[in-house]
């Protein structure tokens, strides 16, 4: 949720003001030279198939379209198969924050190395390190990871001008620009092209879809990894009850995993469970919310049964919350009774706050127990084989972002579904692919779903998105089985949408 929980996660995160250090300001625009990147070879085996590639990494320069000075350097690591056949796709990749850089999905699903985590997806002991990742996607496609302005290695040229970035529009603006200038440069403009974003990089990935197609570059399609185009789905408020809707077959899929359902909804596979709460959720829990201090006593007493029994959460806690538990309250009720705390990306992760009182947790479990392991892992990775060595900070998640984040709305919530709505219209080609895990509870598959069933398209295009679920969480990946199904589900939907 935005309102009231903390934002160190890959969704909305909202770094604090930083002010870089010494060694790290940018020289004047005048004083930057470009430098040229980095190229390495390699090879990887995928099913059994023997590849061999090339890793360009380095920046590429943002320039001002009047005086031609540059304003930013957005850092990005491409890996091209050699000898490619012909028509071979091209996909650009980011993640979410804003603020993030683009490592959880470059180690965690896409990439040629990933971060080895356990197989359920927690961490494992130091020392980290990185594995061949057999379920790479670069059988598929070509890949090039973007770290907007703010994240990785990605600064303005002067620290005045980083604001510009630091908006859904500006953000939007310069990573269409950065795409824009890499088909020019690496000669892909006959590349069927497509986009990936996670989190934040879904709304980025929304966006992009109308301005670049106005500009010329027409997408085959877009794989959108634990969404969010519409912030009203998502923002809890005293004003919004939507989000306490949609996020509600999340908590029973949380409170399914850890065994706090009635016995003969335990029982049963959880996808049958989810059926019957999302049928509660839009039959029964949003109609009542319409008019919840207007209920009869026996109309309340029902919706309480209700809402316990598919929630896992008591009766008294429901009431006195009158129906509305936001996501950091469900995530210290759930298992207050064993101390422990639900995570918010992954809720099958479990926390360790100080004490059991209070009405949210201390931190998200989910996040700490990825964060670390991947600043380390990559930290290597970047120096020791790609061979591109910088003494300053690689922005994994923050740190970046030196003024507050423009939404760019007025009294309302960023909604970038439209834009793609706009886009499918223009472009009835170009085929949408979602990727949801029932545990992640910063961005709810329901919510997805609604966002989707509310761009009002015509039957034919709507015909052109698909969805897929996993039983893990924002970051399906990192859970070996829905790092396997997420590469085979990618793997049909690009061998799919770019056939002519």
């Amino acid at each position: 949720m935005i309102a009231t929980f903390v934002l160190s996660t890959l969704l909305l995160f909202q770094a604090p003001g930083v002010t870089p250090k010494p060694s790290e300001t940018p020289k004047p625009a005048a004083e930057q030279k470009e430098e040229p990147p980095v190229v390495t070879k390699h090879s990887i085996r995928i099913n059994g198939r023997q590849l061999n590639y090339t890793a360009t990494t380095g920046f590429m320069p943002i320039k001002n379209a009047v005086s031609g000075d540059i304003e930013a350097r957005i850092f990005f690591m491409a890996y091209t198969l050699d000898d490619p056949p012909a028509e071979r796709p091209l996909m650009f990749s980011f993640n979410g924050g804003p603020g993030s850089a683009s490592v959880w999905l470059h180690m965690g699903a896409l990439g040629p190395k990933r971060v080895m985590m356990l197989d359920d997806g927690l961490m494992p002991p130091p020392p980290y390190r990185s594995v061949p990742n057999e379920s790479s996607w670069l059988d598929q496609t070509d890949l090039v990871f973007i770290d907007p302005v703010g994240t990785g290695y990605s600064r303005a040229a002067k620290p005045e001008l980083a604001s510009k970035f630091f908006g859904v529009n500006g953000d939007i603006e310069s990573i269409g620009e950065f795409i824009r200038l890499y088909l020019g440069r690496y000669q892909r403009w006959h590349s069927p092209l497509y986009l990936v974003g996670e989190s934040y990089g879904t709304t980025r990935a929304a966006g992009l879809s109308n301005h670049l197609f106005e500009r010329g570059i027409g997408l085959n399609g877009i794989v959108l990894v634990s969404t969010v185009m519409n912030f009203q789905s998502i923002r809890f408020a005293d004003t919004n009850d939507l989000p306490l809707i949609l996020i509600y077959p999340s908590y029973t899929a949380t409170a399914w995993y850890h065994k706090r359902l009635p016995a003969d909804l335990q029982s049963r596979p959880l996808r049958d469970v989810l059926r019957e709460s999302e049928n509660f959720a839009t039959n029964e829990f949003a109609p009542a919310m319409l008019r919840i201090d207007r209920l009869s006593d026996a109309e309340r007493t029902a919706l309480l049964d209700k809402f316990s029994r598919y929630s896992g959460l008591s009766r008294e806690f429901v009431d006195q919350n009158n129906f509305r538990v936001d996501l950091g309250e469900f995530n210290k009720e759930l298992l207050r009774t064993q101390r422990r705390t639900t995570g918010r990306l992954d809720s099958r992760f479990l926390g360790f706050d100080k004490d059991s009182a209070g009405d949210g947790p201390d931190f998200d479990p989910s996040m700490t127990a990825i964060r670390t392991p991947y600043t380390a892992v990559f930290n290597d990775y970047v120096r020791r084989e790609l061979e591109f060595k910088s003494d300053i900070e690689y922005y994994i998640l923050g740190g970046g972002i030196t003024s507050p984040w423009n939404w760019n709305v007025n009294n309302a919530y960023a909604d970038t579904s439209q834009a793609l709505s706009a886009a499918m219209r223009k472009n009835p080609y170009m085929k949408v692919f979602i990727a949801s895990g029932y545990y992640d509870m910063a961005t709810p598959y329901f919510a997805a779903e609604y966002t989707v069933s509310a761009m009002n398209l015509d039957p034919q295009l709507r015909r052109n998105f698909s969805f897929a679920y996993y039983e893990a969480g924002h970051m399906m990946y990192i859970e070996k089985n829905s790092l396997k199904k997420l590469k085979d589900d990618v793997a049909g939907f690009i061998q799919a949408s770019s056939k002519r």
